[in-house]
């Protein structure tokens, strides 16, 4: 598989450049997206997908028991707002609907991946739509446009800052890689649809940046999708903080105890968040779009397995005594026996039964009632998996090699180097689309499924306060 420029797209020609600065770091970072005008036909056609791709996996995540917890809380505490909070009829706060949206994006695992590993849309969508919703309330014009151009510049901002971290490949990962730059770039791109710009601008990303975290313990759990929800509520109520006059230390990247040097130590490298700005990381190398409801790694188990089902045969699926998984060395996916069907989602072993027992993977194969079936069970006690460090664990290096012996000795072997939707087996957009009408659908029905699309498809602007209600 051919190795991304992880770095940038192709060099702009419009003066946009990151010459040595002379002030912070940043501010420097800052003044160079403040600068970038992301107006490019392909670019906020490629923002325009990820929106709807966005709505489209929250609208399928509200009902999930994290959100919903967290959506029944918001109710108590503050049950009136200018912002939606998607699938549970109820308006609040611009901070706690991007708190409870965000959570929703991301609790199916079913949101677009990004180069290095994050979850850049649910830590940034939901934060630049509720303060959409009260700007638009506040007197404001359509907001849509605007949310696009601000869906381009989080999304470079977050490329940047994982680049930066020094922590590419997720054995490395120390922290929660949306814990740790969402905040700073939902923060960034909310500044900029407020029209801050200068040391305002730099200070809402100086405040995010004491406000991230995210274990890598919790994955598998609800606080997953929490450490989405808070980077989004975090990131636009620092954009607020700062436009009201909150004050931060000038150099909260860059500083020796800033949150470069604290966050990842020696990997820091600030050269990452200046480089020139390409055509936009949201087009190069851009997404990876999610076909499976689960951690990305696992999509290559369950593409080698629906590949193998498919020479096996429905009708000797029976037959299996052995599994082989052949992966690179990842043990928080290397999880034999998932305690539900949530902790599912981030098993190399779990992920593979399923394709192979059911022919499909889509968010029903996560609940708990499938994930204690007799056959699961079974086929998990006959799954071996090998960790190889000598595969790399990066998503556009990686491959994983699946072996599935029958009791009469036949073995069936197969190997993903690439899933589909992934940069070297990109998908049209018609797929994309097709993924989000079929979730949109089941959640609102045809009618209002349509509504969504038109209302983005519109090239004229849109506003979002209509928009949302649709999916509330």
């Amino acid at each position: 598989m051919p190795k991304l420029d992880l770095d940038h797209g192709t060099p702009r020609t419009d003066g946009v450049t990151a010459d040595a600065p002379a002030v912070s770091l940043t501010r420097a970072f800052t003044d160079l997206l403040s600068a970038w005008q992301p107006d490019h036909p392909a670019l906020l056609d490629r923002c325009r997908l990820l929106l709807l791709d966005g709505l489209a996996v929250a609208v399928a995540g509200a009902g999930e028991r994290g959100p919903s917890l967290m959506a029944a809380q918001t109710r108590t505490e503050c049950p009136d707002g200018p912002a939606t909070v998607i699938g549970h009829g109820l308006a609040t706060s611009v901070v706690q609907a991007a708190r409870v949206n965000g959570m929703a994006m991301h609790v199916l695992d079913f949101e677009p991946m990004w180069n290095p590993p994050n979850h850049a849309l649910s830590t940034l969508l939901p934060a630049l739509l509720a303060l959409a919703e009260l700007r638009e309330r506040d007197g404001a014009g359509p907001q849509g446009h605007v949310v696009l151009r601000a869906i381009a510049k989080g999304v470079e901002a977050q490329g940047r800052l994982r680049l930066a971290s020094g922590q590419i490949e997720p054995a490395k990962l120390s922290i929660h890689p949306p814990g740790a730059v969402g905040a700073l770039a939902a923060a960034l791109a909310c500044a900029d649809m407020l029209g801050l710009e200068g040391e305002r601008l730099a200070a809402a990303v100086a405040i995010a940046s004491s406000r991230t975290g995210g274990l890598l313990a919790n994955v598998g759990s609800m606080t997953k999708a929490l450490h989405c929800g808070d980077a989004a509520a975090n990131g636009v109520q620092a954009a607020m903080l700062a436009a009201a006059g909150f004050s931060a230390d000038e150099d909260a990247l860059g500083s020796p105890r800033g949150w470069g040097a604290s966050l990842f130590g020696a990997t820091f490298d600030r050269a990452h968040l200046l480089a020139p700005i390409g055509n936009g990381r949201a087009l190069n190398p851009g997404p990876a779009w999610k076909l499976f409801p689960s951690q990305f790694a696992t999509h290559f188990a369950i593409t080698a397995a629906l590949e193998a089902r498919d020479a096996i045969g429905a009708d000797a699926l029976n037959r299996i005594s052995r599994i082989e998984l052949r992966t690179p060395a990842m043990p928080y996916i290397d999880r034999p026996r998932p305690h539900s069907g949530l902790d599912g989602k981030f098993s190399w072993q779990y992920t593979a039964a399923i394709a192979l027992l059911d022919g499909k993977v889509e968010p029903a194969s996560f609940k708990d009632e499938r994930r204690f079936k007799d056959d699961v069970v079974a086929l998990l006690d006959r799954t071996v998996l090998i960790g190889d460090g000598a595969i790399s664990g990066r998503f556009d290096q990686m491959y994983v090699e699946i072996s599935v012996e029958l009791n009469d000795g036949q073995v069936i072997r197969r190997r993903c180097d690439a899933p589909m939707g992934s940069w070297s087996r990109p998908v049209p957009d018609e797929r994309v689309t097709a993924k989000a009408t079929a979730l949109l659908a089941d959640a609102i029905g045809p009618e209002k499924t349509t509504a969504v699309e038109r209302a983005i498809a519109a090239t004229g602007g849109f506003r979002v306060g209509p928009l949302m209600a649709l999916l509330a």
